[in-house]
């Protein structure tokens, strides 16, 4: 895992096509947006816990892609 510390405006590229950007910092809170191709399924870590694998109720694969 590697961890960096980046300030509001500053970002990271992943893999050359997906982009993380820190918009805003705040005591406890973190505001991030992450840029990626449509291909890419971007989910919240809490909704990965609650479904390991990645489906939801309706059986089916994350529809959403911003979950």
């Amino acid at each position: 895992m590697l961890v960096v510390g980046r300030k509001p405006g500053e970002y990271v590229v992943i893999n050359g096509n997906i982009i993380v950007k820190v918009v805003k910092s705040e005591e406890g809170h973190l505001r991030l947006a992450i840029d990626a191709p449509q291909t890419i399924n971007i989910l919240r870590g809490e909704m990965l816990e609650k479904n390991p694998i990645g489906k939801f109720a309706d059986g089916d694969q994350a529809s959403n892609r911003f979950n």
